[in-house]
């Protein structure tokens, strides 16, 4: 439990407030616990501070001067460089809508003063803490690692929500990392993870979860209803993004020349995405593994065609 409580070394907080005397109490307090802490008297100053170097985690008053809390958050939000920064709001009222309109604009939580030392603690460590568990991601992509999906797939199947979980798989990836070697097949796949997740967010909304299952491996879970538009969407956004990923000679070509798994040379097409879709609009999951099991057959389907493809599983239980 007791490590639960310390900070790690690298953990930095930046405060934002106007008034120098609680900006100094916060200060002091979260530098004694550990933390690095940087602070800002409003908005504007603690953009171009987050902006230059992203905090962990950013403690901002509501109510500042030139930029308030509201609008701060929904920049940091907007901006790619502090769009997963930590948020907790710090406001003198504790009206329901205003913590509401705090939530909308993306903090992670609020505090309402006055509050004690104890429970600013606990808040900084409880949002630093979900944070750092939302991180347990790829190295290469940043998204989300197996734990986290296998946790995000059972939540979905114990709630009895509706849910589709897409499985995403790239075609003749290896025959372009024989080819071009692996610190461009990584770049692919950084490529890729990107592509996803903005198309995700896009079509989807913010909380459609994409994941990294590894390697050429990914997966997204969203509404059944939105699965389509959402593999669509991916299907026409990859093939206009594999033809850039090649040489010119290879792509105007529309192959490269590799040995397969048998150590038989031959021609391989040009990068292309398979999706299989397992959603239960047509049957009810007990477990996680049944839902993988059905989105990778139906994967596998999808890689029987030729090019970009995705299949939706449409049988009844």
């Amino acid at each position: 439990m007791g490590g639960d409580s310390e900070p790690h070394p690298s953990e930095s907080v930046l405060v934002v407030e106007d008034d120098r005397f609680i900006a100094r109490l916060l200060q002091v307090e979260l530098t004694g616990a550990g933390y690095e802490v940087r602070l800002a008297s409003d908005g504007v100053e603690a953009l171009e501070a987050a902006f230059e170097r992203c905090p962990d985690l950013v403690l901002a008053d509501v109510m500042m001067p030139n930029m308030d809390g509201f609008e701060m958050t929904r920049r940091l939000r907007e901006d790619p460089r502090t769009e997963g920064v930590s948020i907790i709001m710090l406001t003198a009222r504790g009206l329901a809508a205003d913590k509401l309109e705090g939530l909308t604009a993306g903090a992670d939580d609020y505090l309402v003063k006055p509050f004690d030392n104890e429970e600013l603690l606990a808040r900084v460590r409880g949002v630093l803490r979900r944070a750092a568990y939302m991180r347990a991601v790829s190295p290469l992509t940043g998204l989300p690692g197996n734990v986290r999906i296998e946790d995000e797939i059972q939540a979905r199947v114990r709630a009895r929500e509706p849910f589709a979980l897409m499985y995403l798989d790239l075609d003749n990836f290896k025959a372009y990392s024989d080819r071009y070697g692996f610190v461009r097949g990584d770049e692919v796949l950084r490529s890729t993870g990107r592509l996803i997740r903005d198309v995700a967010k896009a079509v989807a909304g913010p909380t459609t979860f994409v994941g990294h299952i590894g390697g050429d491996d990914f997966v997204i879970v969203t509404s059944p209803e939105l699965a389509v538009p959402v593999a669509e969407e991916i299907i026409r956004r990859f093939d206009a993004l594999a033809p850039t990923l090649y040489d010119a000679a290879d792509a105007d070509r529309g192959y490269i020349e590799s040995e397969d798994r048998q150590g038989t040379r031959r021609r391989f097409p040009l990068l292309s995405i398979s999706i299989g879709i397992a959603t239960t609009q047509v049957r009810a999951f007990q477990h996680r593994a049944e839902v993988v099991e059905v989105a990778t057959e139906l994967k596998n389907f999808a890689k029987r065609t030729a090019g970009s493809s995705y299949a939706v599983d449409r049988r009844s239980a």
